[in-house]
């Protein structure tokens, strides 16, 4: 797969996110926040683009004819986000009676110009003033058990694993061996995973997901923690040579795959807090932090 002109410099930014520990949660944990923001188009790219963007620092970008559409205009010396768009070309194939069938195929990248709304000026966009109460009501723990998983603990003294997700026996279970936000995030991811995927992969490649997914998930919470992200980069180092993929291309990979996690788990956390305000019962009010603290020291 081929990368064309400004593509090559911006697929290494995405490769370069995963060698800083502490960036790539802070720099994603926006996207999750505001990716149900239905007037803004970048919340329609792919899980890359949006990356590039939040590295950038901003959670909107767009291109200027799409900025003019909104009665924006970009600011006099306003520099370019540059995002990874599609090379696409349509090839005719005939199939087993006779017909032509016409199908498009990938066949690489090309950089391509947007700026940031912090750049622009014009008309007033509306805003999304439910994201911090989103924040603050995200009943992580409701997720697991909609999902049909019970979240237990066991004495992880001496264990080699601080947690683990258990599944294919008859039930599923989180089990937790310490008490730890970041260990309970992790295996929820691998929950995540699971319900998406059935954890087909190696283990090499369902701990990046975990692990990276889990440091997203507490940064998008407030819970920021230490994230082994250098490990996670040297696994994905690993991955690429084993499989042949460039770098670039594993990475895109995980973060596409891992987004896929955080995305399901937040959307049903968000579901989950609809059904219980419409239902209007004041006992199940509880916040986020209450219930998933309430639960590792189960």
């Amino acid at each position: 797969m081929k990368l064309y002109g400004r593509a090559e410099q911006t697929a290494q930014r995405i490769v370069d996110a995963f060698k800083e520990p502490g960036k790539l949660p802070k720099a994603l944990a926006p996207v999750f926040i505001h990716r149900n923001d239905e007037n803004v188009p970048c919340r329609r790219w792919s899980w890359h683009n949006q990356l590039l963007a939040a590295l950038s620092g901003t959670s909107d970008a767009r291109g200027m004819k799409q900025w003019n559409n909104v009665n924006r205009k970009i600011k006099r010396g306003s520099k370019a986000i540059w995002i990874l768009a599609p090379c696409l070309k349509s090839i005719r194939e005939k199939d087993d009676n006779g017909g032509e069938t016409k199908r498009n195929i990938l066949y690489g990248f090309k950089g391509t110009p947007v700026f940031a709304v912090e750049d622009t000026e014009g008309k007033t966009l509306p805003g999304n003033e439910k994201s911090d109460v989103w924040l603050r009501n995200l009943p992580l723990l409701e997720v697991a058990e909609s999902w049909g998983i019970h979240v237990g603990t066991y004495s992880g003294e001496n264990k080699n694993a601080l947690g683990y997700f258990q599944f294919g026996t008859g039930r599923k279970a989180i089990m937790m061996g310490v008490e730890n936000l970041s260990t309970w995030a992790h295996e929820l991811v691998h929950a995540a995973d699971h319900h998406l995927t059935k954890l087909t992969d190696d283990r090499n490649m369902l701990e990046i997901i975990a692990e990276l997914g889990s440091a997203i998930l507490l940064e998008a919470i407030g819970h920021s923690h230490e994230a082994d992200l250098g490990g996670a980069y040297a696994y994905i180092q690993h991955y690429a040579e084993a499989t042949g993929k460039p770098p670039v291309k594993a990475c895109m990979d995980v973060l596409d795959r891992t987004c896929r996690c955080v995305s399901l788990i937040l959307d049903t956390a968000e579901q989950i807090q609809k059904e219980v305000s419409d239902n209007d019962n004041p006992n199940n009010l509880q916040t986020a932090g209450t219930r998933m603290v309430a639960a590792i020291h189960a």
